[in-house]
């Protein structure tokens, strides 16, 4: 089994918001996937389905912590907990400010780089769950991040967004094997 969580933040006002990049990643997941209704559980809201690769389907559980962006750890861990999973079963979608816009990365553990979600995530399961980090680029000034990341993606944005979205949808199936490197690449190449 595999939880793939998308960090952001609940209240619908921030839903176009550049910080709720992560709940983008995992919505479009369960839509393209034919994911089952998502529900309330962990303090979260999560839906289930398979990830089907040439080696068989995968369960996995998406997870979009309604704790607020700050404190995903919490929802997070709850989960993990419940199914006893190891780090490793954990993919975390994020938005990364020093990555520019529309760029991707994916790696396992690292620092926080400031980022107060992973920060959470961190403090609760530890530095070493994988991470897809969806670039927003950065506003310049560290005195402008936080009305940055809340503010909508602008029009342009939507040039790179959604392609990107669409590209991680159909490389998903690879992170039920661990095939980070594959993913990246199968996503960088959209």
């Amino acid at each position: 089994m595999l939880i793939i969580t998308g960090l952001g933040n609940p209240d619908p006002k921030y839903a176009g918001n550049r910080h709720n990049a992560g709940f983008m990643a995992v919505d479009a997941i369960a839509h393209a996937h034919g994911f089952g209704p998502w529900r309330s559980k962990f303090n979260a809201l999560v839906c289930e389905g398979f990830l089907e690769t040439g080696a068989g389907r995968t369960k996995a559980l998406l997870l979009k912590p309604q704790t607020y962006y700050n404190e995903s750890g919490r929802a997070l861990l709850a989960a993990v907990n419940f199914y006893k999973l190891a780090p490793k079963d954990i993919v975390v979608f994020h938005d990364e400010l020093d990555l520019a816009p529309g760029k991707f990365r994916v790696k396992t553990g690292g620092g926080a780089a400031g980022n107060n979600g992973i920060k959470s995530i961190t403090a609760a399961l530890g530095p070493d769950f994988r991470r897809a980090r969806i670039g927003i680029g950065h506003p310049g000034d560290k005195a402008k991040v936080t009305p940055y990341v809340l503010k909508d993606f602008a029009k342009a944005d939507k040039d790179w967004l959604e392609p990107l979205l669409g590209a991680i949808t159909k490389a998903a199936p690879l992170l039920t094997d661990g095939k980070d490197d594959a993913f990246q690449t199968q996503v960088n190449h959209r």
